[in-house]
């Protein structure tokens, strides 16, 4: 994943006032356009201070202020009809607007901003808003924290090149899972208390304990019930190790030169070699 708007550059010829947009909005190397990235990085922690104050009973935000309510739904709608002039005015700067609005950033603004329009028709779809804590990525870009985002591309990677072996190994978890489930089932569900009642149950139960999360809300009450539920126990820390090992050698195998944040000025490309001194996707002099 990468943290910065890679996939965006300025319009060709474009126009005196989407050059200073496009230097203000996407670019962080300017006082102007640095200023413009923490103001927006404030105004989003303000936003998510708004959200979960919002959840709070009415009748408690009273008791702070008469006219808290109010106050905190008419700063909502204000921090929401910016943020949409804010995302109207990306669009209306770069090259490609179709890819922005595709890209990674492009789609977190746009969630940023349905959640409280969507409030107008369905109820408490505002508390939704909270996506707007991926908009504080930005910050790895404004502050030059090109390692972080070379760290978390290679994470991303090596997640996408482990996925065939997770997939493998939680089709046979889910399988363990039923036929265990379906076994306490059949020894418990004679069992008074016990709450065995059916397969789905005891499911249920075989994963809250397989995953040492034990709820307690169900038990088995015989001494072969209780047998079973100690292995899977076991079981379940064993199993813990397996996807952190094969995490681990991925990301251990994809090591390597550290990479940083140059945008090309031919494709916009970003993540590349340290050392590189052209872009790796078009050839560009960097």
């Amino acid at each position: 994943m990468s943290t910065g708007d890679s996939s965006v550059k300025l319009t060709p010829g474009p126009a005196p006032w989407q050059r200073r947009w496009y230097e203000v909005i996407f670019e962080a190397d300017t006082p102007s356009g640095k200023a413009f990235d923490v103001g927006l990085l404030v105004v989003i922690f303000v936003s998510i201070a708004v959200v979960m104050l919002e959840s709070v009973p009415d009748k408690e935000l009273i008791r702070m202020h008469p006219r808290l309510v109010d106050w905190l739904h008419t700063i909502e709608w204000g921090i929401t009809l910016l943020f949409t002039l804010e995302y109207l005015a990306r669009i209306a700067c770069v090259a490609n607007p179709a890819r922005y609005v595709w890209s990674f950033f492009g789609i977190v603004d746009l969630l940023a901003l349905l959640p409280t329009y969507l409030s107008l028709f369905f109820l408490e779809t505002q508390v939704l808003a909270t996506i707007r804590t991926l908009r504080l990525l930005r910050v790895f870009r404004i502050f030059k924290m090109g390692q972080h985002v070379a760290e978390a591309n290679l994470l991303m990677t090596a997640l996408r090149r482990m996925w065939p072996k997770i997939t493998v190994f939680l089709s046979v978890i889910f399988c363990a899972i039923v036929i265990l489930g379906t076994v306490m089932y059949l020894i418990e569900r004679d069992e008074e208390g016990s709450g065995f009642d059916s397969i789905p149950r005891s499911i249920y139960w075989a994963i809250v304990t397989m995953t040492t999360v034990g709820y307690g809300d169900i038990a088995p009450q015989s001494l072969p019930g209780q047998t079973l539920a100690a292995v899977i126990m076991l079981f379940g820390y064993a199993i813990i190790i397996v996807p952190t090992g094969i995490f681990s050698a991925e990301v251990l195998s994809k090591g390597g030169r550290p990479q940083d944040l140059r945008e090309c000025p031919g494709c916009s490309h970003q993540g590349h070699d340290s050392a590189a001194k052209f872009c790796s996707r078009c050839g560009h002099a960097l």
